[in-house]
């Protein structure tokens, strides 16, 4: 894991998750996000990155340094 000690990941979301089913759309409100456009800073850990994988469709992800 040191590799991914004080990375952060910068996940936006470009497509709302009306129309996809209530899984999806708990996993994007639970990234914390609300508005299409809008973009948080979340650590890099393999339980986000699971998060990010289930709703990939939605979403788009850069990589930061802290």
């Amino acid at each position: 894991m040191p590799e991914r000690a004080g990375k952060l990941l910068k996940v936006t979301l470009l497509k709302s998750p009306i129309g996809y089913n209530s899984r999806q759309k708990a996993t994007v409100k639970s990234l914390g996000l609300r508005r299409i456009r809008q973009s948080v800073l979340i650590g890099d850990a393999p339980q986000i990155r699971g998060m990010i994988a289930k709703v990939s469709h939605l979403v788009t992800v850069e990589e930061v340094e802290a």
